[in-house]
């Protein structure tokens, strides 16, 4: 009987031991992580991507058509503003001016002589009205030739490059057909698209700078051109920014892909905090952190105004209860309480890559 008692008693204190460690580890504090609150700047940086296009890019036509006799530049080839590039087989207008040269100055010569008549009063005011309108049309029809004739040969408008050959040699070419593609030499363009929310607070913007994948480490500035007053069928509006050359910085061709940055002012009396976009919760319509206390090692609920989202993970907020290098919970928000007792992670030092250690 005895045995039996000591059995039980045994097992009781077991299970009173088993109990009570259950019960120190259920009031164990939750573990949170928790990081600095840091003062953003007076700039907010927008980040968008874009690409670069030439500051000309044009299809290059004939005004008249015919066949194309010569292409005389190719794919790539640099061109100079003036210099021939193509021409269209000239016989046919050749023949045109020929024939209206000779009756200009046939029509020219005979209104000549009716208006020397007319000031010697020997004609009347009508006979030389109708000479003087003859050869008004007839100087017209001329100078239309002349200009279809100078028509087939096709120049470069500005310095640039070629781009494609749209047409071969022999092939007969309609007016205004594209015959050559080709874009400028002159510093090249950035095109971005804007939402709605950024294009009303436009007013805003101070700096643009860009970056490319192709030259990593390189910040090339940027100037604003225009803004497109009317929205696409996206809800966006076009962008153009125009590159700056940069002293021993290669210069961007057209095509590439970049990361356009810009630079938002803001209001100096508003205090701007960063924060990580992890710490925020949203709760009954109200956005808030957790405030760590060192002093006792409790959170506090503090409302904050969400500025902006950054693309390195982190929050752009104003609040009046938070300041800069405040410790706010980044990882844990959904399982604490205002009010509540955490218990801090040690922070991972830089030689434990990825806390294995």
């Amino acid at each position: 009987m005895k045995h039996w008692l000591s059995c039980g008693a045994a097992a009781c204190l077991l299970l009173l031991v088993g109990c009570s460690q259950q019960a120190e580890k259920s009031v164990q504090p939750t573990a949170v992580k928790l990081e600095k609150v840091e003062s953003a700047d007076h700039l907010i940086q927008l980040e968008y991507p874009g690409k670069v296009k030439a500051a000309q890019d044009v299809s290059l036509s004939f005004k008249v058509s015919g066949t194309l006799q010569k292409i005389l530049v190719n794919d790539g080839q640099q061109v100079r503003a003036g210099q021939l590039l193509a021409y269209l087989d000239p016989a046919d207008y050749q023949a045109q001016l020929d024939a209206t040269e000779a009756e200009y100055l046939q029509v020219k010569a005979d209104a000549e002589r009716v208006m020397k008549l007319y000031q010697e009063e020997v004609t009347t005011a009508s006979a030389n009205d109708k000479a003087t309108y003859g050869l008004q049309q007839i100087t017209a029809k001329y100078k239309h030739h002349q200009d279809e004739l100078r028509y087939t040969r096709l120049y470069a408008p500005f310095d640039g490059y070629i781009q494609k050959r749209l047409y071969e040699e022999h092939e007969t070419v309609g007016a205004g057909m594209p015959v050559l593609a080709m874009v400028g030499s002159g510093l090249p363009e950035v095109e971005i698209n804007l939402p709605a929310a950024e294009y009303v607070r436009r007013s805003t913007f101070s700096t643009y700078s860009c970056t490319f994948d192709v030259y990593p480490g390189q910040v090339y500035p940027l100037q604003a051109l225009s803004i497109t007053p009317k929205a696409n069928a996206n809800q966006l509006y076009t962008m153009r920014l125009q590159l700056q050359r940069v002293p021993d910085l290669p210069l961007p061709s057209p095509g590439l892909n970049t990361m356009v940055n810009i630079g938002c002012k803001t209001d100096s009396t508003q205090t701007l905090l960063s924060v990580p976009s992890q710490a925020l919760l949203h709760k009954d319509r109200r956005t808030c952190v957790f405030v760590f206390s060192p002093t006792d090692h409790t959170v506090r609920a503090c409302e904050v105004a969400v500025i902006r989202l950054t693309s390195d993970g982190k929050a752009i907020v104003r609040s009046e209860g938070l300041k800069a290098d405040d410790e706010v919970v980044a990882a844990g928000v959904h399982h604490i309480l205002d009010g509540e007792t955490v218990r801090p992670l040690a922070a991972v030092r830089e030689t434990n890559v990825g806390g294995l250690l």
